[in-house]
């Protein structure tokens, strides 16, 4: 089961601006109960990035009453409230919009924010939409229908041959108007005020978790202080998954699916089938 955010797909909430985690972890526990009612079945909770600290949120505040388990990927408390710094700026530099699905695809790929052009096709449809405004964004929808009307009384005026001309124009004009535009989901920059809160203690909350852990990162150099002590009490399973970007379940699927099994046989919360062999992480 992969619930989907607000700002993803086609979820629709009640207040779209609300991204506390407060209120996101309690979503998925609400998810979770009006699937499953009072008996739901043992669940391994699993968050790449802010969706890593909202599954933590969620165990923390034991919004699932079946967790059997819980990963975070790539997201560090540490590395996180340093990267917020630059956030506005990494969020100024992405294009506003896109002219077509595929130029989305192509630019999370040339931009290095997936390495995975199959992942790409999948994940990039949920993050953009299609603007409701069908003129331009550049151009101003009144002056857009200003330059009709003027072009419509030009046409009134002129001659039959040349108005023939005039309307040929106007309908390439159209077309070209009609050319759907799409743009982000969800505009990051606005929910500013929620960024903190998502990242802020969330390598003791993680720790404070009772039920057993995984963490996989794209580089070791991405641990903090305190995850760094923790890992080396053995209060949580760590593995590296190098040569990947930022997002290693997208980069790495294989990869990802195989430590996450690993991790379930480590723990005999189920039982390997089909002659898999588990790779136990070396860090």
């Amino acid at each position: 089961m992969c619930p989907v955010f607000c700002f993803a797909g086609e979820t629709k909430v009640r207040n779209p601006e609300d991204l506390s985690a407060e209120t996101m972890s309690k979503d998925v526990g609400n998810v979770v109960e009006a699937m499953y009612g009072d008996l739901p079945p043992p669940i391994m909770l699993i968050g790449h990035s802010m969706g890593g600290a909202i599954a933590v949120h969620t165990a923390a505040s034991n919004l699932v009453p079946s967790l059997l388990g819980l990963c975070m990927i790539d997201v560090v408390e540490g590395t996180a409230m340093d990267a917020l710094n630059s956030m506005q700026n990494f969020l100024r530099g992405r294009p506003k919009t896109f002219k077509s699905i595929e130029n989305a695809i192509e630019w999370s790929l040339k931009s290095g924010q997936i390495r995975n052009l199959e992942s790409a096709r999948v994940s990039m449809v949920g993050q953009i939409k299609q603007c409701e405004d069908a003129a331009s964004p550049e151009v101003p929808k009144a002056i857009v229908e200003g330059i009709i009307e003027e072009e419509e009384e030009e046409e009134e005026e002129d001659y039959e041959g040349r108005g023939s001309v005039n309307k040929r124009k106007k309908e390439d004009d159209t077309e070209t108007k009609k050319e759907h535009l799409y743009t982000w989901r969800i505009e990051l920059s606005k929910t500013e005020k929620y960024w903190e809160g998502w990242f802020r203690g969330l390598s003791n909350l993680f720790l404070s978790c009772s039920t057993p852990k995984l963490l996989l990162l794209a580089g070791v150099d991405r641990l903090d202080k305190d995850l760094t002590i923790g890992q080396m009490q053995g209060k949580f399973q760590m593995q590296v998954l190098p040569q990947c970007g930022h997002a290693v379940h997208e980069d790495a699927p294989d990869k990802v699916a195989e430590a996450v099994a690993t991790f379930l046989i480590r723990h005999r919360f189920t039982e390997p089938i089909g002659g898999f062999q588990c790779v136990f992480p070396a860090c």
